[in-house]
C-alpha cells in the first residue's frame, strides 16, 4: 500500500473528482461513515458518543459520523469549535444534512466560538461522553494552533474516555516521518505540546508518512484503520518511494501452488552458522525456512555441532565444516568442497556463527565472493564492522537484516542517530551498498537499492527475546529460495509473516512468555491469514 504525502492526498482527492467523477461530497459521505462503522464494531459499549468538530473538511467528517451514529441509536453530542457560518463547502452541506437530522429530535450542536466558551455546562458535559470522536483538525494542518483548538485538545486529554481521531490526532503533522522528527524549531515544539492523543485512528485512502512512522497512538494495542472512500487505484500516485506492507501488496506470493510442483521447484536454504554453545540459532533458521516454504534445508556448521543440529528436527540436513579449537567454523572450510556445497542454493550466513576472528575471516571469504546471493545476519554482520565497503551486492541479490547495535557498527553512526533517522539510514545504506536492508525494530524498514522502502505494521515488544532475529533470517531465505525474481516484496512478505506470526503467538501466550520458536509454531497461522485477508480495509497496531 503506498504511503503518500499531505500534498499528494490532497491531489488524491482532486484527481479522484476531477478525472474519475467521484464528488467530493461522496468522498466525505463514504469518510464520516466509515468512522461510524468502526466506533461500533470496535466501541459497541459506547452509548454516549461526544463528536468535536473544527471548521474544515475534518469537521465535515465528523458531522458524517455523528449522523450515521445517530441512525444507530447513539446518544451523539456534537461540539461545533466555531460559528456555523464559517463553515464553506462540503463541511457546510454536511452540517445541513446533521442539523436536518437532529431537529425532529430535538437536539442541537453546542457552538463555542471561543475557549471561555468551553467552560459552560453543555460543553463540559460533552467530554465525559463514553467516546470521544476528533475531528478538529485533520492531516491539512499547519501550525499554530488557534488558542480555541488548543483548549478543546487539553478538555479532550484530560477525559477518560476513549479518543477516535479521524484521519490523524488533531495537531500531528501527518508528513512526520520519525516521533518528535518535526523541524527543531518554535513551531515543531507546539505542534508537540498541543497535540490531541488518540486511542484509535480512522485514516482513507491511503496512510501518510506518521500513519506508518510516527507514534500517534499512545495507547498500547491502539489500531489505526485505513479505510477505502472511493478513489480508485490509478488516482493514488506517490513519489515518496514508500510503502506500508499490507496482505493484498504480497496476493502473488501467497498463491496456492501448482499442484505438479515438488521440493525442487521451492528452492534449497544453505544456512550457515552455529557454534559451540549457539547452535540453536543455526538450527533455528534452518527450521524456519522450511516453515516459510523451502523445499529444502541445510545447516553447514562446525563438526562438533552437527549431532545438536541433528537432533533439533528430522527434517533438517546437517553439513560438517572444518572448526577452530572454541567450536566455531575455521577458514579451512574454505576448500574445494564448499563449491559444490554453496551450488543451487540460497545462502543465509550469520546465525550463531560467532565472533572469533578466524571465523569472521571466514565470513567475509563467503560474502565477498561477489557470484552468491545471500541473507547476512548477526556476527556475519559484525565480520564487517571495520570493512563494510566490501559489503554489496552488485548483481546479486544480498539482503542484510541488524539490528540497531549491528547497523551502528556497520555504519560507524551511534544507535542514537541511527534511531533518530531510520528511514534516511536504512535507504542510504541500500543505495550505497545496493543491497536489502532490513533494519530490525518498531516499524522493521525494508529498504531496496532503488530507494523503495516498504514499513513493516506487524511485531510486537514480546518478540524482544533471543532468536527471533534467527528466525527472520530463516524466513527471509526461505521465501527468496522460492522468489528470488523477486527478492525485495519476498523480503518485505518475510519479515510481515515474521511480525504477524510474532503477534499470533503474543494473542495466545502473552508477550511475557513469548519465545523465539513459537514462532515457527503460529507461521502457518500468519500465512493463512494473510492469505484470507479482505482488502478492503486494512488495520494494524501502535
Amino acid at each position: 500500500m503506498k504511503i503518500v504525502s499531505v500534498a499528494e492526498m490532497r491531489e488524491i482527492d482532486r484527481v479522484t473528482s476531477d478525472r474519475f467523477g467521484v464528488a467530493s461530497l461522496s468522498l466525505m459521505e463514504n469518510a464520516g461513515a466509515a468512522v461510524a462503522r468502526f466506533v461500533l464494531s470496535d466501541y459497541p459499549e459506547a452509548r454516549r458518543i461526544a463528536v468535536v468538530c473544527g471548521k474544515g473538511n475534518n469537521g465535515g467528517d465528523g458531522f458524517v459520523a455523528a449522523r450515521k451514529l445517530v441512525e444507530a441509536g447513539r446518544g451523539v453530542r456534537v461540539l461545533l469549535l466555531c460559528d456555523p457560518a464559517d463553515l464553506r463547502g462540503d463541511a457546510a452541506a454536511m452540517l445541513q444534512n446533521l442539523l436536518q437530522q437532529l431537529q425532529p429530535l430535538k437536539i442541537a450542536p453546542v457552538i463555542v466560538r471561543d475557549a471561555s466558551s468551553l467552560d459552560s455546562s453543555e460543553a463540559v458535559g460533552a467530554f465525559s461522553a463514553d467516546l470521544i470522536v476528533d475531528a478538529i483538525l485533520g492531516t491539512g494542518f499547519r501550525p499554530p494552533v488557534s488558542p480555541l483548538y488548543a483548549a478543546a485538545i487539553a478538555m479532550m486529554n484530560a477525559a477518560s474516555a476513549p479518543i477516535v481521531a479521524i484521519d490523524i490526532p488533531s495537531g500531528a503533522d501527518a508528513d512526520a516521518v520519525q516521533p518528535g522528527s518535526e523541524n527543531d524549531s518554535a513551531t515543531a515544539r507546539q505542534e508537540d505540546l498541543v497535540q490531541a492523543r488518540a486511542d484509535a485512528i480512522v485514516t482513507f485512502t491511503a496512510p501518510r508518512p506518521a500513519h506508518a512512522l510516527a507514534a500517534l497512538i499512545k495507547t498500547t494495542g491502539g489500531p489505526t484503520l485505513i479505510a477505502p472512500i472511493g478513489s480508485p487505484p490509478e488516482a493514488i500516485v506517490s513519489e515518496l518511494a514508500l510503502h506500508l506492507s499490507t496482505p493484498a501488496d504480497f496476493a502473488p506470493l501467497l498463491a496456492p501452488r501448482a499442484r505438479e510442483g515438488n521440493k525442487g521447484s521451492y528452492g534449497h536454504v544453505l544456512v550457515i552458522g552455529g557454534s559451540l554453545g549457539k547452535a540453536g540459532a543455526a538450527a533455528m533458521a534452518g527450521f524456519a525456512a522450511l516453515r516459510a516454504g523451502a523445499g529444502l534445508s541445510t545447516v553447514a556448521t562446525p563438526l562438533s555441532v552437527v549431532p545438536t543440529i541433528s537432533s533439533f528436527h528430522p527434517e533438517l540436513m546437517t553439513e560438517p565444516l572444518s572448526e577452530t579449537e572454541q567450536g566455531t567454523i575455521s577458514l579451512r572450510a574454505v576448500g574445494l568442497g564448499l563449491e559444490a556445497l554453496l551450488e543451487h542454493k540460497t545462502i543465509a550466513i550469520g546465525p550463531g556463527v560467532s565472533r572469533n576472528s578466524e571465523t569472521a575471516a571466514f565470513v567475509r571469504t563467503i560474502v565477498t565472493r561477489g557470484d552468491k546471493s545471500l541473507v547476512v545476519d548477526a556476527d556475519a554482520l559484525n565480520a564487517f564492522e571495520a570493512s563494510s565497503e566490501t559489503l554489496n551486492g552488485r548483481g546479486r541479490t544480498v539482503v542484510i537484516t541488524p539490528h540497531p547495535g549491528e547497523m551502528s557498527r556497520l555504519t560507524g553512526l551511534t544507535i542514537v542517530e541511527i534511531q533518530s533517522n531510520r528511514l534516511e539510514v536504512a535507504r542510504r545504506f541500500a543505495r550505497d551498498h545496493e543491497l536489502i536492508v532490513v533494519l530490525k525494530g518498531h516499524r522493521t524498514l525494508i529498504a531496496a537499492p532503488d530507494g523503495t522502502v516498504w514499513v513493516n505494521p506487524t511485531g510486537n515488544p514480546g518478540m524482544a527475546t533471543g532468536g527471533t532475529g534467527d528466525i527472520l533470517t530463516g524466513i527471509v531465505a526461505g521465501l527468496l529460495a522460492q522468489h528470488p525474481q523477486q527478492a525485495h516484496l519476498a523480503t518485505a512478505l518475510a519479515v510481515y509473516l515474521h511480525g504477524l506470526a510474532g503477534d499470533l503467538a503474543a494473542e495466545s501466550l502473552g508477550e511475557n512468555s513469548l519465545v523465539a520458536t513459537d514462532l515457527v509454531r503460529f507461521l502457518p497461522q500468519a500465512f493463512a491469514e494473510a492469505r484470507s485477508c479482505k482488502p478492503e480495509e486494512f488495520r494494524f497496531h501502535a
